[in-house]
Protein backbone atom coordinates (compact mmCIF):
# COMPACT_ATOMS: atom_id res chain seq x y z
CA UNK A 1 0.00 0.00 0.00
CA UNK A 2 2.84 2.39 0.86
CA UNK A 3 4.53 1.69 -2.48
CA UNK A 4 1.24 2.49 -4.19
CA UNK A 5 0.96 5.75 -2.22
CA UNK A 6 4.49 6.69 -3.21
CA UNK A 7 3.60 6.13 -6.86
CA UNK A 8 0.46 8.22 -6.44
CA UNK A 9 2.49 10.97 -4.80
CA UNK A 10 4.87 11.00 -7.77
CA UNK A 11 1.83 11.21 -10.05
CA UNK A 12 0.36 14.04 -7.99
CA UNK A 13 3.63 15.95 -8.00
CA UNK A 14 3.87 15.60 -11.76
CA UNK A 15 0.25 16.69 -12.07
CA UNK A 16 0.74 19.74 -9.86
CA UNK A 17 3.98 20.68 -11.62
CA UNK A 18 2.15 20.82 -14.93
CA UNK A 19 -0.64 23.08 -13.71
CA UNK A 20 -0.90 26.83 -13.84
CA UNK A 21 -0.32 27.11 -10.10
CA UNK A 22 3.39 26.98 -10.89
CA UNK A 23 3.21 29.64 -13.60
CA UNK A 24 2.49 33.28 -12.83
CA UNK A 25 0.24 34.70 -15.54
CA UNK A 26 -1.16 38.20 -15.88
CA UNK A 27 -4.39 38.55 -13.90
CA UNK A 28 -7.49 39.12 -16.01
CA UNK A 29 -10.17 40.68 -13.81
CA UNK A 30 -12.62 41.02 -16.70
CA UNK A 31 -15.99 39.55 -15.63
CA UNK A 32 -16.84 36.15 -17.04
CA UNK A 33 -19.54 36.09 -19.70
CA UNK A 34 -22.86 34.32 -19.06
CA UNK A 35 -22.18 31.95 -21.94
CA UNK A 36 -18.92 30.87 -20.27
CA UNK A 37 -20.58 29.86 -16.99
CA UNK A 38 -21.60 26.22 -17.05
CA UNK A 39 -21.60 23.21 -14.72
CA UNK A 40 -17.83 22.99 -14.31
CA UNK A 41 -17.53 26.72 -13.59
CA UNK A 42 -20.31 26.55 -11.01
CA UNK A 43 -18.65 23.55 -9.38
CA UNK A 44 -15.36 25.45 -9.23
CA UNK A 45 -17.10 28.46 -7.64
CA UNK A 46 -18.71 26.28 -4.99
CA UNK A 47 -15.40 24.60 -4.24
CA UNK A 48 -13.40 27.80 -3.79
CA UNK A 49 -16.02 30.14 -2.28
CA UNK A 50 -17.30 27.37 -0.01
CA UNK A 51 -16.64 23.69 0.58
CA UNK A 52 -18.09 22.25 -2.60
CA UNK A 53 -21.66 21.45 -3.56
CA UNK A 54 -23.88 18.52 -4.35
CA UNK A 55 -24.92 18.03 -8.00
CA UNK A 56 -28.30 19.54 -7.16
CA UNK A 57 -26.70 22.63 -5.63
CA UNK A 58 -24.40 23.04 -8.64
CA UNK A 59 -27.34 22.91 -11.05
CA UNK A 60 -29.02 25.73 -9.12
CA UNK A 61 -25.90 27.88 -9.49
CA UNK A 62 -25.79 27.20 -13.23
CA UNK A 63 -29.39 28.34 -13.60
CA UNK A 64 -28.64 31.55 -11.71
CA UNK A 65 -25.79 32.60 -13.98
CA UNK A 66 -22.46 34.07 -12.80
CA UNK A 67 -23.68 37.33 -11.25
CA UNK A 68 -26.45 35.84 -9.13
CA UNK A 69 -24.47 32.69 -8.40
CA UNK A 70 -21.59 34.71 -6.97
CA UNK A 71 -24.02 36.96 -5.06
CA UNK A 72 -25.49 33.86 -3.45
CA UNK A 73 -22.21 33.28 -1.57
CA UNK A 74 -22.39 36.75 -0.04
CA UNK A 75 -25.96 36.40 1.24
CA UNK A 76 -26.24 35.61 4.93
CA UNK A 77 -29.26 33.29 4.95
CA UNK A 78 -28.00 31.19 7.81
CA UNK A 79 -29.12 31.44 11.43
CA UNK A 80 -25.67 30.14 12.36
CA UNK A 81 -25.23 27.07 14.54
CA UNK A 82 -24.60 28.26 18.10
CA UNK A 83 -21.94 26.72 20.31
CA UNK A 84 -23.35 25.00 23.39
CA UNK A 85 -20.96 25.42 26.32
CA UNK A 86 -20.40 22.55 28.73
CA UNK A 87 -20.28 24.93 31.69
CA UNK A 88 -16.72 24.08 32.69
CA UNK A 89 -15.47 27.52 33.71
CA UNK A 90 -15.42 28.58 37.37
CA UNK A 91 -14.86 32.21 38.35
CA UNK A 92 -11.89 31.37 40.59
CA UNK A 93 -9.92 30.24 37.53
CA UNK A 94 -9.30 33.82 36.36
CA UNK A 95 -6.56 34.93 36.04
CA UNK A 96 -5.14 31.48 35.31
CA UNK A 97 -1.49 31.11 36.39
CA UNK A 98 1.13 30.41 33.69
CA UNK A 99 2.31 27.11 35.20
CA UNK A 100 1.81 24.57 37.95
CA UNK A 101 4.78 25.95 39.95
CA UNK A 102 3.34 29.46 39.63
CA UNK A 103 0.03 28.13 40.94
CA UNK A 104 1.47 26.42 44.01
CA UNK A 105 3.76 29.36 44.77
CA UNK A 106 0.74 31.68 44.62
CA UNK A 107 -1.16 29.39 46.97
CA UNK A 108 1.72 29.35 49.46
CA UNK A 109 2.00 33.14 49.41
CA UNK A 110 -1.69 34.01 49.60
CA UNK A 111 -3.21 30.93 51.20
CA UNK A 112 -5.44 30.29 48.20
CA UNK A 113 -5.40 29.96 44.40
CA UNK A 114 -7.92 29.18 41.67
CA UNK A 115 -10.73 29.90 44.14
CA UNK A 116 -9.60 27.17 46.57
CA UNK A 117 -8.24 27.71 50.08
CA UNK A 118 -5.10 25.91 51.23
CA UNK A 119 -5.87 23.25 53.83
CA UNK A 120 -4.79 24.41 57.28
CA UNK A 121 -3.24 21.04 58.09
CA UNK A 122 -3.03 17.43 56.95
CA UNK A 123 -1.29 15.63 54.12
CA UNK A 124 -0.91 17.22 50.67
CA UNK A 125 -2.36 20.56 51.72
CA UNK A 126 -2.17 21.98 48.18
CA UNK A 127 -3.55 18.93 46.38
CA UNK A 128 -7.06 20.35 45.65
CA UNK A 129 -5.45 23.42 44.06
CA UNK A 130 -3.12 21.30 41.93
CA UNK A 131 -6.09 19.17 40.89
CA UNK A 132 -7.97 22.30 39.83
CA UNK A 133 -4.98 23.57 37.85
CA UNK A 134 -4.83 20.36 35.82
CA UNK A 135 -8.61 20.27 35.57
CA UNK A 136 -8.71 23.54 33.64
CA UNK A 137 -5.85 22.53 31.34
CA UNK A 138 -7.66 19.28 30.49
CA UNK A 139 -11.17 20.73 30.36
CA UNK A 140 -10.20 23.66 28.15
CA UNK A 141 -8.43 21.27 25.78
CA UNK A 142 -11.48 19.00 25.54
CA UNK A 143 -13.88 21.92 25.17
CA UNK A 144 -11.64 23.33 22.43
CA UNK A 145 -12.06 20.02 20.60
CA UNK A 146 -15.82 20.57 20.86
CA UNK A 147 -15.37 24.08 19.45
CA UNK A 148 -13.57 22.54 16.47
CA UNK A 149 -16.53 20.18 15.88
CA UNK A 150 -18.96 23.08 16.18
CA UNK A 151 -17.02 25.09 13.62
CA UNK A 152 -16.64 22.14 11.26
CA UNK A 153 -20.40 21.58 11.42
CA UNK A 154 -20.96 25.21 10.45
CA UNK A 155 -18.64 24.72 7.49
CA UNK A 156 -20.59 21.64 6.47
CA UNK A 157 -24.15 22.83 6.95
CA UNK A 158 -24.21 26.63 6.75
CA UNK A 159 -25.85 28.22 3.73
CA UNK A 160 -23.32 31.04 4.22
CA UNK A 161 -20.28 28.88 3.45
CA UNK A 162 -18.09 31.81 2.38
CA UNK A 163 -18.32 33.21 5.89
CA UNK A 164 -16.75 30.02 7.26
CA UNK A 165 -14.23 29.76 4.42
CA UNK A 166 -13.04 33.30 5.09
CA UNK A 167 -12.94 32.69 8.84
CA UNK A 168 -10.71 29.68 8.12
CA UNK A 169 -8.41 31.96 6.12
CA UNK A 170 -8.15 34.47 8.98
CA UNK A 171 -7.55 31.64 11.46
CA UNK A 172 -4.44 30.74 9.47
CA UNK A 173 -3.48 34.39 9.02
CA UNK A 174 -3.98 35.59 12.61
CA UNK A 175 -2.86 32.25 14.01
CA UNK A 176 -3.23 31.51 17.73
CA UNK A 177 -3.04 28.14 19.46
CA UNK A 178 -5.00 26.85 22.44
CA UNK A 179 -1.87 25.13 23.73
CA UNK A 180 -0.55 28.55 24.74
CA UNK A 181 -3.79 30.51 25.20
CA UNK A 182 -5.19 27.72 27.42
CA UNK A 183 -8.71 29.10 27.44
CA UNK A 184 -11.29 27.75 25.00
CA UNK A 185 -13.46 30.84 25.61
CA UNK A 186 -10.85 33.16 24.15
CA UNK A 187 -10.31 30.83 21.19
CA UNK A 188 -14.05 30.59 20.54
CA UNK A 189 -14.46 34.36 20.73
CA UNK A 190 -11.67 34.83 18.21
CA UNK A 191 -13.23 32.41 15.71
CA UNK A 192 -16.56 34.20 16.14
CA UNK A 193 -14.79 37.50 15.45
CA UNK A 194 -13.47 36.07 12.17
CA UNK A 195 -16.94 34.81 11.27
CA UNK A 196 -18.62 38.12 12.08
CA UNK A 197 -16.13 40.50 10.49
CA UNK A 198 -14.03 38.39 8.14
CA UNK A 199 -15.84 39.62 5.02
CA UNK A 200 -16.07 43.24 6.12
CA UNK A 201 -13.42 45.91 6.54
CA UNK A 202 -9.88 44.60 7.05
CA UNK A 203 -9.17 47.83 8.91
CA UNK A 204 -11.84 47.00 11.49
CA UNK A 205 -10.84 43.34 11.64
CA UNK A 206 -7.17 44.19 12.19
CA UNK A 207 -7.98 46.61 15.01
CA UNK A 208 -10.30 44.11 16.67
CA UNK A 209 -7.80 41.27 16.33
CA UNK A 210 -5.06 43.47 17.79
CA UNK A 211 -7.29 43.84 20.86
CA UNK A 212 -8.47 40.24 20.86
CA UNK A 213 -7.66 38.45 24.16
CA UNK A 214 -6.55 35.21 22.44
CA UNK A 215 -4.07 37.14 20.30
CA UNK A 216 -2.85 39.26 23.20
CA UNK A 217 -2.25 36.20 25.39
CA UNK A 218 -0.63 34.28 22.53
CA UNK A 219 1.82 37.10 21.82
CA UNK A 220 2.59 37.91 25.46
CA UNK A 221 0.74 41.20 25.84
CA UNK A 222 0.63 40.68 29.58
CA UNK A 223 4.35 41.44 29.78
CA UNK A 224 4.30 44.38 27.35
CA UNK A 225 4.76 47.31 29.72
CA UNK A 226 6.15 50.84 29.47
CA UNK A 227 9.31 49.95 31.40
CA UNK A 228 9.83 46.69 29.47
CA UNK A 229 8.18 46.67 26.01
CA UNK A 230 7.67 43.21 24.49
CA UNK A 231 8.27 43.20 20.74
CA UNK A 232 6.37 40.00 19.87
CA UNK A 233 3.10 41.53 18.72
CA UNK A 234 4.68 44.60 17.12
CA UNK A 235 6.94 42.39 15.01
CA UNK A 236 4.25 39.92 13.98
CA UNK A 237 1.68 42.56 13.08
CA UNK A 238 4.09 43.89 10.45
CA UNK A 239 5.86 40.72 9.34
CA UNK A 240 2.96 38.25 9.26
CA UNK A 241 -0.29 40.20 9.49
CA UNK A 242 0.12 43.25 7.23
CA UNK A 243 3.33 44.18 5.41
CA UNK A 244 5.62 41.20 5.07
CA UNK A 245 9.34 40.80 5.66
CA UNK A 246 11.66 43.61 4.58
CA UNK A 247 9.22 46.50 4.73
CA UNK A 248 10.16 47.82 8.17
CA UNK A 249 13.25 48.30 10.34
CA UNK A 250 14.17 47.01 13.78
CA UNK A 251 13.65 50.54 15.04
CA UNK A 252 10.09 50.42 13.70
CA UNK A 253 9.55 47.23 15.72
CA UNK A 254 10.84 48.81 18.91
CA UNK A 255 8.81 51.99 18.46
CA UNK A 256 5.63 50.07 17.61
CA UNK A 257 6.12 47.89 20.70
CA UNK A 258 6.14 51.06 22.81
CA UNK A 259 2.85 52.13 21.24
CA UNK A 260 1.19 48.80 22.14
CA UNK A 261 2.31 48.86 25.79
CA UNK A 262 -0.53 48.59 28.27
CA UNK A 263 -2.73 46.53 25.95
CA UNK A 264 -3.69 43.54 28.05
CA UNK A 265 -6.54 41.24 29.08
CA UNK A 266 -9.02 40.92 31.93
CA UNK A 267 -10.85 37.62 31.70
CA UNK A 268 -12.17 37.39 28.15
CA UNK A 269 -12.10 41.15 27.58
CA UNK A 270 -9.54 43.60 26.22
CA UNK A 271 -8.18 45.98 28.85
CA UNK A 272 -6.12 49.12 28.31
CA UNK A 273 -3.83 49.61 31.31
CA UNK A 274 -2.88 53.28 31.06
CA UNK A 275 -0.42 52.98 33.95
CA UNK A 276 1.68 50.65 31.80
CA UNK A 277 1.41 52.60 28.53
CA UNK A 278 4.41 54.50 27.17
CA UNK A 279 3.14 58.05 26.62
CA UNK A 280 6.33 59.30 24.96
CA UNK A 281 6.74 60.28 21.30
CA UNK A 282 7.45 57.46 18.84
CA UNK A 283 9.07 57.44 15.41
CA UNK A 284 7.49 54.83 13.16
CA UNK A 285 7.81 54.36 9.38
CA UNK A 286 8.98 57.98 8.99
CA UNK A 287 6.06 59.31 11.06
CA UNK A 288 6.39 60.88 14.51
CA UNK A 289 3.85 61.37 17.26
CA UNK A 290 2.53 60.31 20.63
CA UNK A 291 1.09 57.13 19.14
CA UNK A 292 -0.83 54.27 20.64
CA UNK A 293 -1.55 50.94 18.96
CA UNK A 294 -4.49 52.17 16.87
CA UNK A 295 -2.31 54.92 15.41
CA UNK A 296 0.36 52.39 14.47
CA UNK A 297 -2.25 50.25 12.72
CA UNK A 298 -3.54 53.21 10.73
CA UNK A 299 -0.03 54.07 9.56
CA UNK A 300 0.52 50.44 8.52
CA UNK A 301 -2.70 50.44 6.52
CA UNK A 302 -1.59 53.54 4.64
CA UNK A 303 1.37 51.63 3.15
CA UNK A 304 1.11 50.18 -0.37
CA UNK A 305 2.90 47.06 0.86
CA UNK A 306 0.00 46.28 3.18
CA UNK A 307 -2.74 46.20 0.55
CA UNK A 308 -0.46 44.22 -1.75
CA UNK A 309 0.46 41.74 0.99
CA UNK A 310 -3.14 41.08 2.07
CA UNK A 311 -4.55 41.00 -1.47
CA UNK A 312 -1.86 38.57 -2.61
CA UNK A 313 -2.42 36.23 0.32
CA UNK A 314 -6.17 36.16 -0.27
CA UNK A 315 -5.60 35.54 -3.99
CA UNK A 316 -3.30 32.61 -3.25
CA UNK A 317 -5.88 31.14 -0.90
CA UNK A 318 -8.86 31.44 -3.25
CA UNK A 319 -7.35 31.39 -6.74
CA UNK A 320 -3.75 30.37 -7.41
CA UNK A 321 -0.59 29.99 -5.37
CA UNK A 322 1.49 31.69 -8.07
CA UNK A 323 1.21 35.35 -8.99
CA UNK A 324 3.38 37.75 -10.99
CA UNK A 325 4.79 41.01 -9.65
CA UNK A 326 2.42 42.81 -11.99
CA UNK A 327 -0.46 40.82 -10.56
CA UNK A 328 0.53 41.77 -7.03
CA UNK A 329 0.34 45.45 -7.95
CA UNK A 330 -3.03 44.96 -9.68
CA UNK A 331 -4.56 43.20 -6.67
CA UNK A 332 -3.05 45.64 -4.19
CA UNK A 333 -4.60 48.55 -6.05
CA UNK A 334 -7.95 46.77 -6.18
CA UNK A 335 -8.03 46.16 -2.43
CA UNK A 336 -6.84 49.69 -1.68
CA UNK A 337 -9.46 51.19 -4.00
CA UNK A 338 -12.11 49.16 -2.17
CA UNK A 339 -10.82 50.68 1.10
CA UNK A 340 -9.81 47.21 2.34
CA UNK A 341 -13.38 45.87 2.07
CA UNK A 342 -12.88 42.13 1.73
CA UNK A 343 -16.30 41.17 0.30
CA UNK A 344 -16.03 43.73 -2.51
CA UNK A 345 -12.53 42.51 -3.33
CA UNK A 346 -13.65 38.87 -3.39
CA UNK A 347 -16.71 39.59 -5.52
CA UNK A 348 -14.45 41.01 -8.22
CA UNK A 349 -12.23 37.92 -8.01
CA UNK A 350 -15.10 35.42 -8.15
CA UNK A 351 -16.57 37.07 -11.24
CA UNK A 352 -13.27 37.36 -13.08
CA UNK A 353 -12.07 35.26 -15.99
CA UNK A 354 -8.84 34.72 -14.07
CA UNK A 355 -10.71 32.90 -11.29
CA UNK A 356 -12.29 30.37 -13.66
CA UNK A 357 -9.06 29.84 -15.59
CA UNK A 358 -7.56 28.41 -12.40
CA UNK A 359 -9.95 25.52 -11.78
CA UNK A 360 -8.13 22.45 -10.52
CA UNK A 361 -4.96 24.40 -9.72
CA UNK A 362 -5.41 24.45 -5.94
CA UNK A 363 -4.31 21.71 -3.53
CA UNK A 364 -7.12 21.20 -1.03
CA UNK A 365 -6.19 21.89 2.56
CA UNK A 366 -7.02 19.07 5.00
CA UNK A 367 -10.10 20.93 6.26
CA UNK A 368 -11.31 21.60 2.71
CA UNK A 369 -10.73 17.94 1.85
CA UNK A 370 -12.62 16.64 4.88
CA UNK A 371 -15.58 19.02 4.81
CA UNK A 372 -16.10 18.74 1.04
CA UNK A 373 -15.93 14.95 1.27
CA UNK A 374 -18.52 14.84 4.03
CA UNK A 375 -20.72 17.24 2.09
CA UNK A 376 -20.58 15.21 -1.13
CA UNK A 377 -21.25 12.01 0.81
CA UNK A 378 -24.50 13.54 2.04
CA UNK A 379 -23.51 13.91 5.71
CA UNK A 380 -25.67 16.39 7.60
CA UNK A 381 -23.24 16.57 10.53
CA UNK A 382 -19.53 16.00 10.93
CA UNK A 383 -19.15 12.35 11.97
CA UNK A 384 -17.53 11.40 15.26
CA UNK A 385 -16.02 8.27 13.69
CA UNK A 386 -13.32 8.84 12.63
CA UNK A 387 -12.55 11.63 15.07
CA UNK A 388 -12.45 14.94 13.21
CA UNK A 389 -9.69 16.41 15.36
CA UNK A 390 -7.42 13.37 15.20
CA UNK A 391 -7.78 13.08 11.42
CA UNK A 392 -7.16 16.78 10.80
CA UNK A 393 -4.12 16.53 13.06
CA UNK A 394 -2.79 13.59 11.05
CA UNK A 395 -3.42 15.49 7.81
CA UNK A 396 -1.62 18.58 9.11
CA UNK A 397 -4.35 21.14 9.93
CA UNK A 398 -5.95 20.76 13.34
CA UNK A 399 -8.36 23.63 13.99
CA UNK A 400 -7.45 25.95 16.88
CA UNK A 401 -3.96 24.43 16.91
CA UNK A 402 -1.95 26.06 14.10
CA UNK A 403 1.73 25.08 14.41
CA UNK A 404 3.15 28.60 14.79
CA UNK A 405 2.10 32.26 14.70
CA UNK A 406 2.76 32.02 10.95
CA UNK A 407 -0.14 29.59 10.60
CA UNK A 408 -0.05 26.78 8.05
CA UNK A 409 2.24 26.86 5.01
CA UNK A 410 -0.50 25.56 2.65
CA UNK A 411 -0.05 24.79 -1.05
CA UNK A 412 2.42 22.01 -1.80
CA UNK A 413 3.24 21.63 1.91
CA UNK A 414 -0.08 19.77 2.29
CA UNK A 415 1.24 16.93 0.15
CA UNK A 416 4.02 14.48 0.99
CA UNK A 417 4.03 10.69 0.49
CA UNK A 418 3.04 10.18 4.13
CA UNK A 419 0.32 12.85 4.05
CA UNK A 420 -1.15 11.39 0.86
CA UNK A 421 -1.25 8.04 2.66
CA UNK A 422 -3.13 9.70 5.54
CA UNK A 423 -5.60 11.26 3.09
CA UNK A 424 -6.36 7.82 1.70
CA UNK A 425 -6.77 6.48 5.24
CA UNK A 426 -9.21 9.28 6.01
CA UNK A 427 -11.47 8.17 3.16
CA UNK A 428 -11.07 4.53 4.19
CA UNK A 429 -12.12 5.28 7.77
CA UNK A 430 -15.20 7.14 6.52
CA UNK A 431 -16.44 4.41 4.15
CA UNK A 432 -15.34 1.55 6.46
CA UNK A 433 -15.49 2.82 10.09
CA UNK A 434 -12.70 1.55 12.38
CA UNK A 435 -13.92 -1.16 14.78
CA UNK A 436 -11.04 -0.37 17.17
CA UNK A 437 -12.04 3.27 17.50
CA UNK A 438 -11.57 4.80 20.98
CA UNK A 439 -13.18 8.23 21.61
CA UNK A 440 -10.26 10.54 22.44
CA UNK A 441 -12.49 12.86 24.46
CA UNK A 442 -13.36 10.02 26.86
CA UNK A 443 -9.90 8.46 27.26
CA UNK A 444 -6.70 10.53 27.49
CA UNK A 445 -4.81 8.58 24.88
CA UNK A 446 -1.95 11.09 24.70
CA UNK A 447 -1.28 10.78 28.48
CA UNK A 448 -1.38 7.00 29.11
CA UNK A 449 0.36 7.39 32.47
CA UNK A 450 -2.84 8.95 33.81
CA UNK A 451 -4.75 5.76 33.12
CA UNK A 452 -2.02 3.72 34.81
CA UNK A 453 -2.29 5.82 37.97
CA UNK A 454 -6.03 5.25 38.08
CA UNK A 455 -5.61 1.51 37.53
CA UNK A 456 -3.10 1.21 40.38
CA UNK A 457 -5.37 3.12 42.77
CA UNK A 458 -8.21 0.72 41.91
CA UNK A 459 -5.86 -2.13 42.80
CA UNK A 460 -5.63 -0.73 46.31
CA UNK A 461 -2.15 0.78 46.07
CA UNK A 462 -1.24 3.90 48.02
CA UNK A 463 -1.01 7.25 46.26
CA UNK A 464 2.78 7.10 46.43
CA UNK A 465 2.80 3.64 44.87
CA UNK A 466 0.15 4.46 42.29
CA UNK A 467 1.89 7.60 41.09
CA UNK A 468 5.32 6.02 40.80
CA UNK A 469 6.49 6.53 37.19
CA UNK A 470 6.39 3.42 35.01
CA UNK A 471 9.76 1.75 34.72
CA UNK A 472 10.82 2.44 38.31
CA UNK A 473 12.26 -0.77 39.75
CA UNK A 474 10.34 -2.29 42.66
CA UNK A 475 13.68 -2.85 44.39
CA UNK A 476 14.27 0.88 44.76
CA UNK A 477 13.62 2.32 48.18
CA UNK A 478 10.16 3.76 48.79
CA UNK A 479 11.77 7.03 49.90
CA UNK A 480 13.43 7.40 46.50
CA UNK A 481 10.19 6.50 44.73
CA UNK A 482 8.28 9.03 46.81
CA UNK A 483 10.80 11.72 45.99
CA UNK A 484 10.41 11.10 42.24
CA UNK A 485 6.62 10.84 42.39
CA UNK A 486 5.73 13.68 44.72
CA UNK A 487 8.42 16.31 44.10
CA UNK A 488 6.87 18.33 46.96
CA UNK A 489 5.37 17.07 50.21
CA UNK A 490 2.41 19.43 49.84
CA UNK A 491 1.04 17.84 46.65
CA UNK A 492 1.47 15.07 44.10
CA UNK A 493 1.64 16.29 40.50
CA UNK A 494 0.80 12.95 38.91
CA UNK A 495 -2.22 12.54 41.15
CA UNK A 496 -3.30 16.06 40.21
CA UNK A 497 -3.02 15.22 36.53
CA UNK A 498 -5.25 12.19 36.98
CA UNK A 499 -7.82 14.04 39.08
CA UNK A 500 -7.83 16.86 36.56
CA UNK A 501 -8.72 14.41 33.78
CA UNK A 502 -11.46 12.83 35.87
CA UNK A 503 -13.03 16.21 36.64
CA UNK A 504 -12.75 17.34 33.02
CA UNK A 505 -14.30 14.22 31.52
CA UNK A 506 -17.13 14.44 34.03
CA UNK A 507 -18.01 18.04 33.08
CA UNK A 508 -17.22 18.33 29.36
CA UNK A 509 -20.07 17.19 27.14
CA UNK A 510 -19.18 14.15 25.03
CA UNK A 511 -18.86 14.47 21.27
CA UNK A 512 -21.44 12.56 19.23
CA UNK A 513 -19.78 9.49 17.73
CA UNK A 514 -21.98 8.66 14.75
CA UNK A 515 -20.28 7.59 11.50
CA UNK A 516 -21.36 8.77 8.05
CA UNK A 517 -24.33 6.69 6.91
CA UNK A 518 -23.62 5.89 3.30
CA UNK A 519 -25.97 4.12 0.91
CA UNK A 520 -24.04 4.16 -2.34
CA UNK A 521 -26.23 1.48 -3.87
CA UNK A 522 -29.34 3.59 -3.48
CA UNK A 523 -27.46 6.64 -4.77
CA UNK A 524 -26.20 5.10 -8.01
CA UNK A 525 -29.56 3.45 -8.64
CA UNK A 526 -31.28 6.82 -8.18
CA UNK A 527 -28.80 8.31 -10.65
CA UNK A 528 -29.96 5.71 -13.21
CA UNK A 529 -26.53 4.08 -13.43
CA UNK A 530 -26.79 0.78 -15.32
CA UNK A 531 -23.18 -0.16 -16.04
CA UNK A 532 -19.90 0.01 -14.17
CA UNK A 533 -18.83 2.76 -16.57
CA UNK A 534 -21.95 4.74 -15.65
CA UNK A 535 -21.04 4.45 -11.97
CA UNK A 536 -17.45 5.61 -12.39
CA UNK A 537 -18.49 8.49 -14.64
CA UNK A 538 -21.15 9.54 -12.12
CA UNK A 539 -18.66 9.56 -9.22
CA UNK A 540 -16.06 11.30 -11.37
CA UNK A 541 -18.46 14.13 -12.19
CA UNK A 542 -19.71 14.45 -8.63
CA UNK A 543 -16.45 14.37 -6.66
CA UNK A 544 -13.71 15.70 -8.93
CA UNK A 545 -12.92 19.30 -9.86
CA UNK A 546 -9.93 18.05 -11.84
CA UNK A 547 -11.55 15.06 -13.60
CA UNK A 548 -9.94 11.65 -13.88
CA UNK A 549 -8.39 10.81 -17.27
CA UNK A 550 -10.42 8.50 -19.53
CA UNK A 551 -7.87 5.70 -19.15
CA UNK A 552 -8.17 5.78 -15.34
CA UNK A 553 -11.97 5.86 -15.61
CA UNK A 554 -11.86 2.76 -17.81
CA UNK A 555 -9.55 0.98 -15.37
CA UNK A 556 -11.86 1.70 -12.43
CA UNK A 557 -14.89 0.52 -14.41
CA UNK A 558 -13.06 -2.68 -15.34
CA UNK A 559 -11.98 -3.26 -11.74
CA UNK A 560 -15.55 -2.80 -10.48
CA UNK A 561 -16.83 -5.21 -13.12
CA UNK A 562 -14.34 -7.85 -12.05
CA UNK A 563 -15.39 -7.44 -8.42
CA UNK A 564 -19.09 -7.73 -9.31
CA UNK A 565 -18.66 -10.47 -11.87
CA UNK A 566 -20.64 -8.33 -14.28
CA UNK A 567 -20.63 -4.91 -15.91
CA UNK A 568 -24.36 -4.60 -15.17
CA UNK A 569 -24.73 -2.93 -11.77
CA UNK A 570 -28.51 -3.31 -11.75
CA UNK A 571 -28.16 -7.08 -11.76
CA UNK A 572 -25.62 -6.83 -8.92
CA UNK A 573 -27.53 -4.37 -6.73
CA UNK A 574 -28.11 -6.87 -3.89
CA UNK A 575 -24.36 -7.15 -3.25
CA UNK A 576 -23.23 -3.83 -4.69
CA UNK A 577 -22.61 -1.75 -1.55
CA UNK A 578 -19.20 -3.01 -0.44
CA UNK A 579 -17.65 -2.97 -3.94
CA UNK A 580 -18.97 0.58 -4.37
CA UNK A 581 -17.32 1.65 -1.12
CA UNK A 582 -14.06 0.04 -2.19
CA UNK A 583 -14.33 1.87 -5.51
CA UNK A 584 -15.02 5.22 -3.83
CA UNK A 585 -12.05 4.78 -1.52
CA UNK A 586 -9.78 3.98 -4.47
CA UNK A 587 -11.07 6.92 -6.52
CA UNK A 588 -10.81 9.48 -3.71
CA UNK A 589 -7.25 8.32 -3.00
CA UNK A 590 -6.23 9.46 -6.47
CA UNK A 591 -3.99 12.54 -6.94
CA UNK A 592 -6.73 14.30 -8.90
CA UNK A 593 -9.04 14.34 -5.88
CA UNK A 594 -6.52 16.40 -3.93
CA UNK A 595 -7.01 19.29 -6.36
CA UNK A 596 -9.76 21.85 -6.20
Amino acid sequence: MKNLMNKLWVSLWALVSGLSLNTAFAIDLTPIDNSQFGYEEAKHLASRAGFGGTPEEIEILVELGPQKAVSRFFEDNSNGLKFEHSGIFDEGLDPFPPSRPATTNLAKRKGQALGIEVKSEGNRRLQPIVNKFFYWLRASRLETDRVAYWWANRMLSSSYALQEKMALFWHGHFATNEDKVRDYRKMLNQIQLFQEKGLGSFRELLNDTAQDPAMLVFLDAGVNTADSPNENFAREIMELFTMGVGNYSEKDVREAARAFTGWTVKGTNFYRDNTNHDIGEKEFLSFSGNYDGTDIIEIILSQDQTSEFIATKIYRYFVNDSISNEGIKTLGNLLSNEDYHIAKFLRTLFLSKDFYQNAGSHIKSPIELMISTYKLMGATAVPGVPDFNEVSQALGQRLLHPPTVAGWSEGKSWITPSLLFERANFVLDVVFPDLNFVPPDRFPVFTPEVARVQQRLRQGKSISQATKPSGISESMSMAQSNQMADQDEDFNTRLGSMRGWQMAIERVRPISRNPVRLNLTKEVMSAACETTADVVNYLNKKYFIYPLPKQIVSEFAKRLGQELGSDNVVEAKTYLEEPLRQLLHAMLSRPEYQLG
